[in-house]
Order: structure tokens, then C-alpha cells, then sequence
């Protein structure tokens, strides 16, 4: 399956490249992801710090899909936990894969409590809305680490604020709300996990079901 997947902002080549080497090492076998920026106008965010910018960054990223290039692609795949363009009013071409619903999905599955963390409060506030319209929301609402949208890229930093916050969560469970940053384990406390790793997980046993069931009887 080979999904084409789209930035939330307009992100520099350097860290286009960081994302895409990401995604090729977290794709499971069957599975690709073609990763392209949003776009550089102004009408696109540079970075998500309030709810104008989330609501900008939906309205664009549902736009380039819409206007995309078809050929090759599968399916697309905001490269955003919050799911811009994921049950959007006017239909897209290609089925739409959303990393927050897929991991947050899982994750009630297996049971046991669900909690949240994200980089800034305009981030929390839509990962509640966006999960409690799934019918998915944490426990308690999403934690907020106050990092700059630079410190994505830095792993050592992330980490360490995930640390400080995620011991203190009375959950089994930690969705890290950001589909681009290195996900370590913590020392003890819940399990933190990598949205964008179980969703490209489940695309691709999505994709062995289809694929059994057409060649299974008849």
C-alpha cells in the first residue's frame, strides 16, 4: 500500500528529510509513505500554537489532498496526530488513514486507562475534541509539555519533558501526541507510545486482511 502523506505546516527540506527518513524505517513491509510539505504560502502555519493555526492547518492539508497526484497513491495520511482532513464534510479521493483515530483506536482495544501528552495547549485542547469525536478520549485531558515546535527535532529534549510529565499520569497507557518524534521507554510508569508507529502497523494488517480475503474461497 503506498500512502501519500502530508505536513500539518510548511517545514524546511532538512526536516522534510527528517520525516521521511522516519517513515521509512518505521514502515512495515507492504506499506510506503511518500511525504510532502504542505506548502509555503501564507495561508499556511508554521507552526500549531493556537486554535486558528490547527483550524488553517486543516483547511490546507485537506486542500492538497484534494488537488493531488493520484498516480501510485493508495490511500493518504496526515503526518499529524490531530487529523486534518479525517472526516472532513467534502469526500477526498483516496480513503483518508488518521494517526490519531488508528492509535487511539488500539489502544482502547487493549483496555486499561489512556492518557495524552502534547507539545502546546492548542494541540491538547484539539487532540480531546478530535478523540472525544471518535468516541476515544483519555481519561483526563491531555497533558502539555510547553515545548517549541523546534523541539520536535531534538529527541533528547522531548524526552526529557515526556519524562517529567508521564510519571505523574495515573494511566496504563501514554498517547505521545506528536507523529514526528523519537519515542523512548521510560523508566517504569505507563507505556508511552509512538502514534505514528502502531497506525502504520495497523495500515499495513489492514492491508494483509484485504489481501487474504481476495484470495481466500469463494
Amino acid at each position: 500500500m503506498h500512502l501519500l502523506a502530508i505536513t500539518p505546516i510548511h517545514l524546511d527540506e532538512d526536516e522534510i528529510a527528517r520525516r521521511q527518513a522516519r517513515y521509512d524505517r518505521l514502515v512495515p513491509a507492504g506499506v510506503t509513505v511518500r511525504l510532502e510539505d504542505l506548502g509555503a504560502g501564507s495561508e499556511i502555519p508554521r507552526a500549531l500554537e493556537t486554535a486558528a493555526d490547527v483550524s488553517a492547518s486543516e483547511a490546507a492539508v485537506h486542500a492538497r489532498f484534494a488537488d493531488a497526484d493520484l498516480a501510485g497513491v493508495d490511500a493518504f495520511l496526515p503526518d499529524c496526530v490531530l487529523d486534518p482532513a479525517v472526516d472532513h464534510p467534502v469526500a477526498l479521493p483516496r480513503p483518508v488513514f488518521g494517526i490519531g483515530r488508528l492509535c487511539a483506536g488500539f489502544l482502547a482495544g487493549l483496555g486499561g486507562r489512556m492518557g495524552a501528552v502534547a507539545r502546546n495547549s492548542a494541540i491538547a485542547d484539539e487532540l480531546d475534541r478530535k478523540l472525544a469525536s471518535y468516541g476515544l478520549a483519555p481519561v483526563l485531558p491531555t497533558a502539555v509539555l510547553d515545548l517549541s515546535v523546534e523541539d520536535i527535532a531534538d529527541d533528547a529534549v522531548w524526552a526529557s519533558a515526556v519524562r517529567r510529565t508521564v510519571d505523574h499520569l495515573p494511566v496504563d497507557h501514554v498517547f505521545n501526541a506528536c507523529s514526528a518524534v523519537e519515542v523512548g521507554a521510560p523508566d517504569g510508569g505507563p507505556l508511552l507510545v509512538d502514534p505514528t508507529r502502531v497506525a502504520l502497523q495497523l495500515v499495513a494488517m489492514r492491508q494483509a486482511l484485504a489481501s487474504a480475503e481476495a484470495g481466500g474461497p469463494r
